[in-house]
């Protein structure tokens, strides 16, 4: 489960070798000047602590969007912190001030365009207005470190949905939430083996990537 949250600018100490550690950013000019309370990032946490099965670190930040500062914060948190996933919350709109996802693809190495089409088709379940989100993800290699950069939408329960995806009212999976390949894609850039409960979302591995593949 998530641990406190770090805030600073110094490096995450990994107290184990499965240990996540996870940048969550929120990007918004009103909530980061205080005129109203920012929702994304304790939305993220919440998220995390209910999905994850073991430990994690966070490092939150709350920002204005301005497309350089976003950036800075990407690769900060990726490069200085070493965190092995960062999450962004917001700024992904067609609106003059969304620039959240030209920000992530200034620090890019590759662009995973897989999460932004699922996160799309799963918003599309609800309203038309899906397809102007322009969220993306991608990897950021520095060459010792690896790390998976999403963009997510601005809303919590948005949020929610396309982390877990759909399920009917039995609880079974309608449409993947972007979750279920992120443990997996951790896996594929050197992070640590993430384990999530199936009940909210369930990690997919080929089986030869599974940790027991093999085992008697």
């Amino acid at each position: 489960m998530p641990g406190h949250t770090e805030s600073g600018a110094a490096p995450l100490l990994r107290r184990h070798p499965d240990e996540l550690l996870v940048g969550l950013v929120s990007v918004s000019d009103r909530a980061s000047s205080g005129v109203y309370r920012d929702e994304g990032l304790p939305a993220l946490q919440g998220w995390l602590e209910s999905a994850l099965v073991g430990p994690c670190q966070c490092a939150t930040r709350l920002i204005p969007d301005e497309r350089q500062l976003i950036s800075a914060t990407l690769a900060e948190l990726v490069d200085r912190v070493g965190c092995d996933l960062v999450l962004t919350t917001g700024g992904t709109g067609p609106a003059r001030r969304d620039v959240t996802p030209e920000a992530t693809l200034d620090v890019a190495t590759r662009e995973m365009p897989g999460f932004g089409e699922q996160m799309r088709q799963i918003s599309l379940r609800f309203v038309p207005t899906a397809i102007l989100s322009r969220q993306v993800a991608v990897i950021r290699d520095t060459g010792s470190h690896a790390a998976l950069i999403i963009n997510l939408p601005g809303q919590p329960k948005a949020v929610r949905e396309t982390l877990e995806g759909l399920k009917d009212e039995a609880g079974k999976t309608l449409v993947p939430g972007i979750f279920a390949a992120v443990p997996y894609c951790i896996d594929l850039i050197g992070g640590p083996y993430i384990e999530t409960r199936p009940e909210v979302v369930k990690a997919f591995r080929p089986k030869s990537a599974l940790r027991n593949a093999g085992a008697a």
